[in-house]
Order: structure tokens, then C-alpha cells, then sequence
């Protein structure tokens, strides 16, 4: 079941956050000293930030507890970003991601968005492959010099 959070719940949504992104900051050797910024080292401060300012966040529940979160911050050019999609590993390959991704899409819709765009490592193809699968389009990257890879945009046209 997807639906939106309720404030209490940011710690854990940040937990949830941090333990499924870890996996990806494993395999990228990515610490807080080469890359504080990354998702895995996120706080809970960040998401009470956009919990604050309304931005659209939700939580996928198995069994009355959270193992699926995502949110969708407005752009200024009219887009929503697709933030933080997250599954617990102990819970991947249930498709879980999958429809947190049309939950998102059909969200976006009613918001009357015309995409949905996303930031990945470019160099994990197995995640980028994956929201290939799941209708995103390569559309570019670009290097920040902050960052020890390279980001790679996505995007799902909506109209």
C-alpha cells in the first residue's frame, strides 16, 4: 500500500532512506568524507524541510511497516523531480519500486506535471537500466565537480 506520510514519521522515513541507499554507496565507495551529499547520509532534517513546504511524500507499507518511501519535489520549470525512491533491500525484486513509479506518474497527472525527471549515478547501469524498463528516457549528464561521479538525467513524459 502506498500513501502519503504523516510528519511522525520522518525519522524513519530517513532510516529507510539511508539503508536502502547505503547499498548503492557501497558499491560506489562513496563516505561522508568523498561525498557527504549522497542520499545515504541523509537526515531527517532535510525531509521535515520539504515535509514543510508541501512537497508531495510518500511511504510504501508491507505489513504495517515502512519499507518503501518516495517524494516528488516541484521544479521551476513546471516538472516534478522524483526523490529518493528507496526500497529496503530485504524487500527488492517485489516490484515494490515499480509502483511506487506509477503511483508517481499518476500523481504527477492529476497535478497536471508534464514529466517526471530523476538524478542517478550514471555509472550504475543496472539502476539506470531499470527505470529505462520502467519508461524514463536517457536525456543527458553532466559532472559536478563536488561529486565523485558523474550525474546521469532522466526523464518520463507524462503528456
Amino acid at each position: 500500500m502506498i500513501r502519503n506520510i504523516i510528519e511522525s514519521e520522518i525519522d524513519e522515513c530517513a532510516a529507510v532512506i539511508r539503508a536502502s541507499h547505503a547499498t548503492v554507496a557501497n558499491n560506489f565507495g562513496l563516505t561522508k568524507e568523498n561525498c557527504p551529499t549522497h542520499t545515504s547520509f541523509i537526515q531527517p532534517e532535510k525531509l521535515k524541510m520539504q515535509f514543510d513546504h508541501g512537497c508531495p511524500m510518500f511511504v510504501y507499507i508491507e505489513d504495517s511497516k515502512i519499507v518503501g518511501y518516495f517524494s516528488m519535489i516541484p521544479q521551476k520549470d513546471g516538472g516534478l523531480e522524483l526523490d529518493n525512491l528507496s526500497v529496503l533491500p530485504q524487500y527488492r525484486h517485489k516490484g515494490y519500486g515499480a509502483e511506487m513509479i506509477k503511483y508517481a506518474v499518476n500523481t504527477a497527472k492529476s497535478m497536471n506535471v508534464d514529466a517526471l525527471k530523476i538524478g542517478i549515478i550514471e555509472e550504475n547501469t543496472i539502476l539506470k537500466n531499470w527505470y529505462l524498463q520502467n519508461g524514463f528516457a536517457h536525456i543527458g549528464t553532466r559532472k559536478f565537480e563536488h561529486l565523485p561521479f558523474t550525474v546521469g538525467f532522466m526523464e518520463y513524459k507524462i503528456k
